[in-house]
């Protein structure tokens, strides 16, 4: 996990993020990283699917649970982008909550995103700018 993070926001768990098991299921932190991804993309004033059919794919998902997240949580999800290269770069999230005033790790998690070509289905260059905006 990266020292700092760059960006947070904030995701309050609903109650159809719930599993049987009563607490938050791994398809829901999938969609929970996304919505962080799009938020942080949004925050640097870029999309995951350009006019020109370029866009994020992701390569890779790693999530470690720490502690359950229940229905209630306000999850805080921060993220950094590490590793970064011509065509890719890795995100980091860091999800936390607080309970009876004291902060929770509840998962760290890490997403490998590749720029992509839909249109012809290979990878593609980072944008320049899109690549500065990243460190």
């Amino acid at each position: 996990m990266p020292y700092s993070f760059s960006f947070s926001c904030r995701i309050p768990i609903r109650i159809t993020d719930l599993n049987y098991g009563n607490h938050v299921g791994n398809d829901a932190f999938v969609s929970i990283l996304h919505e962080a991804r799009v938020q942080y993309l949004t925050a640097k004033n870029f999309a995951e699917l350009g006019n020109d059919r370029t866009g994020l794919i992701m390569a890779d998902l790693q999530i470690n649970f720490k502690k359950e997240s229940v229905y209630g949580d306000i999850l805080k999800v921060e993220v950094n982008a590490e590793h970064v290269t011509n065509t890719s770069f890795d995100l980091y999230y860091q999800l936390s909550t607080t309970r009876q005033e004291e902060v929770v790790t509840i998962a760290h998690a890490k997403t490998a995103m590749v720029f992509f070509n839909y249109t012809s289905k290979k990878v593609a260059r980072l944008p320049d700018d899109f690549k500065a905006s990243l460190y």
